[in-house]
Parts: structure tokens; sequence; C-alpha cells
């Protein structure tokens, strides 16, 4: 039986986290001091796992958190466009206080069913799953016990960890994340299986320091 240990990890903060800025799939931000950090900490922790391949999306965030895990090992990392983040149209390089009543009417549409609507100018819910499911799933179908390491965002884990676990895309505001946290799930059977989620416990010395 072929059984898939994915781990899926949030990039580490950007300067655009820590301002609140919404970033997306169109603004390409680098890893602040504290991301850096973050990402060090969280390839340390990778470590205890013999991974087979490290995929991450194209945005600079997530290959640079990648990056980090990748100097500890033999493996390059590849990414991939379609695990980009979801794109937040009108709305990226905008401040979240700024457009919280236009956020809270798309994530009311969202909660009552209806995925299929789209950010202005960007992407619906449905159209990212889409696309990044399929990407992801390029990976991880016909492969045999492997363990795959995966750096994306954080509105993409959301999207994508809703429907690997069955409560759904209008559910999706339910999975919580954090930069630097990573998530383990087995999959096996055709279904993923949740080992933990948003475990953030080395990062613990950055919040006791």
């Amino acid at each position: 039986m072929s059984l898939i240990h994915l781990f899926v990890a949030r990039h580490g903060e950007t300067e655009f986290n820590r301002k609140g800025l919404l970033q997306g799939r169109g603004i390409d931000a680098p890893l602040n001091d504290l991301g850096r950090t973050q990402a060090k900490y969280l390839a340390e922790y990778l470590t205890n796992y013999h991974s087979t391949s490290i995929i991450s999306s194209s945005l600079t965030r997530a290959w640079q958190t990648a990056s980090a895990y990748e100097k500890k090992t033999a493996l390059t990392v590849q990414k991939n466009r379609d695990l980009d983040e979801m794109d937040f149209g009108d709305f990226e390089g905008v401040y979240m206080e700024e457009i919280s009543d236009e956020l809270n009417d798309l994530q009311n549409g969202w909660k009552n069913g209806d995925v299929s609507l789209k950010i202005p100018g960007g992407e619906s819910p449905e159209e990212v799953f889409e696309r990044a499911d399929t990407a992801a799933r390029s990976y991880i179908n016909g492969a045999d016990s492997q363990t795959i390491m995966l750096f994306i965002h954080g509105r993409l884990i959301r999207i994508l960890l809703s429907e690997w676990l069955g409560i759904g895309l209008k559910n999706m505001d339910k999975v919580e994340h954090g930069n630097g946290a990573v998530n383990h799930l087995i999959f096996k059977n055709g279904s993923f299986e949740p080992v933990y989620l948003n475990k953030t416990d080395h990062l613990e010395m950055l919040t006791t320091n």
C-alpha cells in the first residue's frame, strides 16, 4: 500500500504580514528578519523527517522558507506557480483594516457556500483549490512511500486543508495557520488523514526570548 507523508508548511513572516497588508499572488515580498529566523527553526524541526522531495510555490517568501530546509538536505526545491497564494486582486497591497467591510462580505459569502465568489480582480476559493489541488496531487499520486515537504501560503493552506480533510471550502476559516507553522498529513487509499495541524512548538524560542 502506498503511504505518503505530506508536510504542509506556511512561509515565514514578511513585512506585509507584520504590517497587516494583503499580499496574495501578485506581491512577491521577501521574508523579514523574523521570517528568516522562523524558516531556520522550521528547517531544524523538519530534519527529524527524511524527505524525498521539497515543493514550494514560486513566490519569494515561500521558496526562501523552503531554501532554509533545502540547505539541510541533498534535495533541490521544486517551484510550482500553481501553488502560489490566492490572487487577492484589487485588495493586494492594501491594509486589511481599510477593507474590512469588503473582506467581511466576501467571507460571509464563502461561509454561506458561495465558494465561486471571486475577489474583485482576483480568484475564487473554488478556482484556487482546482489549480493548487491539481498541482499538489501531481506530486502525490503515483508516489510510493514518500515524504513530501510543501511550502506554501496561509489562505491556500486553508483552502486545501478544508477540502482535503472533508470540512469543505465554506468552513476554510476554521483551519488555523501561522507563519512558520506546519501541518502533517498522511495520504493513503486516496484520502488524507491529519497527524497534527498548525504545529508551532518549534517556534516557542521566538516567543519566550
